[in-house]
């Protein structure tokens, strides 16, 4: 989903080609303060730990890629990349929450570098070319690789201080993606409506496919484990590649995934918001109903104090860039709607229906959509108090529908009490809010045993909020048994 810090339109006319640069292709619980120092778990790698000293003149080829570039860096994590210039503290702002302490002490090498691609919205390097991935590889490695592709439409270092820091601290080999476009104007990519979209789920197959060659590479072996992980767009991403390439995977953990199905999605749920919210926030006799219209979309009660900063920030915006990538004919000429339309304006995404939608509108969500047929181990967790992608209509929706497909035994779900959608919000709202990004750790740490046969995580809960926690002991841990 998107989020203030990638607000950049990018230049250019609409929907750029990208197939056919794929087509040229020959085919990707432990505390928050883990230090390297620590042991990595048993479950992290079937051989243990291996050395693979960064050698400057002998490096990796990324199969596939047009460019990249490789460096031995002292420090893998944010500690050092920060003041290296090998990551953007950008692409990462508000996911994490700011006391989130980093781990250090990770030396290894760092590949940067693209995949063919004509899109060109990702400025990173200077390089305005989309399809950028970081690979990471620790010289002391555990014998696995963890993938990611970024939340919202940032870029490939989204992740660096809630997954990338914190894995490489584990010993793993770290790669992400960013999806092959980025920024709000992303849906200006492809030829048809949900190309932008279906291009992400490619761009992670793709670098999946590419990461694995290069661990075996430089390590000598293949990884012994490889995980896929992901935050919203990230998490859709892990659900729609455990469904579609089980093949590539031994398991993923979900992290409030968004969910796209034949009932359209956000599309369904964020006009009801952008209609009712204005009337709720103006008062008077129909502010009441319009927060009972509230609720029944979807946005649980209790989560009012969190309303007026996602109308501001989130709702409207989402609604029409997605709502443009995949009904670009909705308002007709005019690209991605008028922002905070008042309902009754011509072409409003406030009115929204997508019931009522064309068939091809359908067809577009169609291809991009989940189906629940996972096929190896997924933890996915979200927040009850997530109002970006309300609970109800996405995380409980999600595990219906692996259940319905009979894959029930590969899911884990964890519904964690008070979490919400990005932890910059439980710096504003301590005493309300807790931090997903411990949660994350534990559901990690938790697939890890999983996959090693060290015991199968407890069944799907909601995860209390300790009555007696304090905001540190929050951002320490979060048992999910």
């Amino acid at each position: 989903m998107p989020h203030p810090s990638t607000d950049v339109t990018p230049p250019g006319g609409r929907r750029p080609r990208w197939r056919a640069a794929l087509c040229a292709l020959v085919l990707a619980t432990a505390g928050p303060g883990v230090l390297a120092s620590a042991a990595p778990s048993s479950a992290a790698g079937a051989h243990g730990p291996r050395t693979g000293a960064c050698a400057a003149g002998d490096q990796p080829r990324v199969p596939g890629a047009d460019r990249q570039q490789a460096v031995c860096l002292d420090e893998l994590t944010t500690a050092g990349t920060v003041a290296s210039g090998h990551t953007d503290p950008a692409d990462y702002a508000g996911l994490t929450p700011k006391d989130l302490p980093t781990p250090s002490g990770v030396p290894g090498t760092q590949i940067d570098g693209y995949f063919p691609d004509t899109s060109t919205t990702n400025t990173n390097h200077g390089w305005n070319h989309d399809a950028q991935f970081v690979i990471r590889l620790p010289d002391r490695w555990n014998g696995g690789l963890v993938v990611a592709g970024t939340p919202g439409n940032r870029e490939q270092y989204a992740n660096d201080r809630a997954i990338s820091d914190w894995v490489l601290a584990r010993g793993y080999a770290y790669a992400a993606t960013d999806k092959g476009n980025t920024g709000l104007a992303f849906h200006r990519d492809g030829r048809r409506p949900g190309d932008a979209v279906a291009e992400w789920n490619t761009r992670l197959t793709q670098l999946t496919r590419a990461a694995r060659a290069v661990v075996e590479e430089r390590y000598g072996k293949p990884p012994s484990r490889t995980i896929a992980t992901g935050i919203s767009n990230g998490g859709y991403l892990v659900r729609w590649q455990l469904e579609n390439h089980p093949e590539l995977y031994d398991g993923g953990v979900d992290w409030e995934g968004t969910l796209w199905n034949s009932d359209g999605g956000l599309l369904a749920f964020l006009p009801p918001a952008l209609r009712a919210y204005p009337v709720y926030a103006a008062g008077g006799p129909g502010a009441d109903a319009a927060r009972d219209a509230l609720h029944a979309a979807g946005y649980p009660a209790g989560s009012e104090f969190l309303w007026p900063y996602h109308h501001k920030t989130y709702w409207d915006l989402t609604q029409r860039i997605y709502r443009e990538e995949l009904d670009p004919g909705y308002d007709g000429e005019t690209e991605a709607g008028t922002p905070f339309c008042a309902s009754g304006t011509p072409g409003c995404d406030a009115d929204y229906d997508y019931g009522t939608r064309p068939r091809a509108v359908h067809r577009a969500v169609d291809r991009i959509a989940l189906t629940g047929r996972i096929g190896k181990p997924l933890i996915t967790l979200q927040g009850t108090l997530d109002v970006l992608l309300p609970i109800s209509r996405d995380g409980d929706v999600y595990a219906r529908m692996v259940r319905a497909a009979g894959r029930g035994p590969l899911l884990r779900y964890y519904r964690i009490e008070d979490g919400t959608h990005t932890d910059l919000l439980v710096d504003a709202f301590p005493d309300r809010l807790r931090p997903m990004t411990p949660c994350h750790r534990s559901a990690f740490t938790a697939l890890e045993r999983w996959l090693a046969g060290e015991g199968r995580p407890s069944a799907g809960h909601t995860v209390a909020r300790p009555a007696d926690a304090d905001a540190s002991a929050l951002l320490a841990e979060c048992p999910l048994a």
